[in-house]
């Protein structure tokens, strides 16, 4: 029986890696095609530049290193390997994207690194670059715009993709191992919602959700970049969530949905950084103008909000179906053996 088990898990890692190396091809590709530009001439034209190699590069390796060796983590750190491997995945991750960010840009004008290229890629949006609405030089965008504070929601995008990711893969195989599908329910949803929030990015990265340049976004772009805000929280959220699910409603509800409010708007004030104080505007009249001094409009402290309300009510619907999680002595037991 034993046997069974352990021949059951490794399947399930070894298809774990396979389709995670599958997903991964592409932006590992373009990482070693910018890596071999850069070691055989010193830098990479900006013409030249794989859209987005940062962070997605960095964040594939990422998962793929931590899950392929997730077994190890699992044999030597027992019930401690989700936070081992989720602190060493995200080690990665900065590791990787800080090396990235060192490499060499050029333009024939001037020389930046990558880092601040694709701030300046993130201000002007690829439509106002194909209209050239935008007329600019590199190196005056970068001086004028450009602040590492934006990073923030930068990195915490990548770091939430890690940590849901390896959430769901190191919590399937738990559940495969112990033959416990007590946390499926949380599980499914939190594997629904990192992959639509890791969908929304890479649709993102080719479109910037039709934005043009102007500070008022169309309709369309202002119903994608508020469901963007919205799942993003949401996938923070649930993420909490999962690891609070056996805990009492006060706390499994209400703490998850508090901190998808905190990431929406941690998301928010990077806009806000990147934009140089001002945000998108997704329509005109009252509900789209900003609220006095506050930079924020209406509309703004809706998504946020709403993000939280998406998350409680998430979290109280799949609780509620699964009443038995919601007992005392058998969730206590549950918790303690995670």
């Amino acid at each position: 029986m034993k046997k069974a088990v352990s021949i059951t898990n490794r399947g399930y890692h070894l298809l774990s890696v396979a389709i995670l190396s599958l997903l991964s091809f592409y932006p590992i590709m373009m990482g070693l095609q910018m890596l071999t530009a850069y070691v055989r001439n010193g830098h990479i034209n900006t013409t030249d530049y794989p859209k987005y190699i940062i962070p997605y590069t960095p964040i594939a390796l990422a998962l793929l290193l931590s899950v392929a060796l997730l077994p190890l983590f699992v044999k030597f750190c027992k019930r401690f390997a989700l936070p081992v491997v989720s602190i060493f995945g995200t080690g990665l991750f900065l590791l990787f994207e800080t090396l990235f960010e060192r490499i060499t840009v050029f333009d024939s004008k001037t020389t930046t690194n990558v880092g601040e290229w694709q701030a300046y890629l993130c201000f002007v949006t690829p439509e106002a670059m194909r209209t050239q609405i935008v007329q600019t030089t590199l190196g005056n965008e970068l001086m004028e715009r450009y602040s590492p504070a934006f990073k923030v929601h930068f990195y915490l995008i990548s770091i939430l993709i890690v940590l849901a990711v390896l959430g769901v893969v190191y919590t399937f195989l738990k559940m495969i191992r112990d033959k416990n599908y007590d946390k499926k329910r949380p599980l499914i949803v939190q594997a629904v919602t990192v992959s639509m929030f890791i969908g929304l990015c890479i649709f993102a990265c080719f479109t910037a959700f039709y934005r043009t340049g102007e500070l008022t976004v169309s309709a369309v772009s202002g119903w994608l970049m508020s469901i963007f805000f919205v799942v993003f929280g949401l996938t923070a959220g649930v993420y909490s969530g999962g690891l609070l699910y056996f805990k009492k409603p006060a706390v499994s509800r209400f703490i998850p949905a508090l901190i998808a409010i905190a990431t929406t708007l941690v998301m928010y004030i990077g806009e806000l950084v990147l934009m140089g104080g001002v945000l998108f505007k997704f329509g005109t009249g009252f509900l789209f103008e900003p609220l006095g001094a506050c930079p924020f409009a209406l509309i703004d402290i809706l998504v946020i909000i709403a993000s939280g309300i998406i998350t409680y009510f998430i979290l109280f619907l799949i609780r509620k179906k699964n009443p038995q999680t919601a007992s005392g002595g058998e969730a206590i037991e549950a918790a303690s053996s995670l």
